[in-house]
């Protein structure tokens, strides 16, 4: 499937980014260039519109999320109730909000980590910002 970039920007990651009070023009960026380059480069196993395949799904909620339980309450209510508990992979592909928010724990869980070539070609979305910008 494939967003433009403004559409993706205000209809699902700026809204997910303020419902987890992290919401800044520099995550709105990051997130929007990520899934850009995902929607131009796909990566092997991954499907959705952000490069994460099951098991950096599993590993950022095993080493970051189940540390942080604040944000992983507010990540699993995007879930669907029940298909989070048959299949938690399928929401990265059938649920945009959550697959947003995970990006976005992702880029806190693993900063050191290039996302991908074309965040990196944007210094803006490099730029800290408050949580609530």
């Amino acid at each position: 499937m494939e967003l433009a970039a403004q559409e993706l920007r205000e209809r699902i990651v700026r809204p997910t980014l303020h419902y987890l009070g992290k919401h800044c023009h520099a995550s709105e960026n990051l997130l929007v260039a990520i899934a850009q380059w995902q929607q131009q480069h796909p990566q092997g196993r991954t499907e959705g519109i952000y490069p994460i395949d099951a098991g950096l799904h599993q590993k950022v909620w095993n080493q970051h999320l189940a540390f942080n339980p604040e944000l992983a309450s507010k990540i699993r209510g995007l879930a669907s109730q029940r298909e989070f508990l048959n299949n938690p992979h399928i929401e990265l592909i059938t649920n945009l909000a959550y697959a947003t928010a995970i990006a976005w724990a992702v880029y806190l869980a693993f900063p050191q980590v290039k996302h991908s070539p074309s965040a990196v070609r944007h210094p803006e979305a490099q730029r800290d910002c408050s949580p609530s910008a």
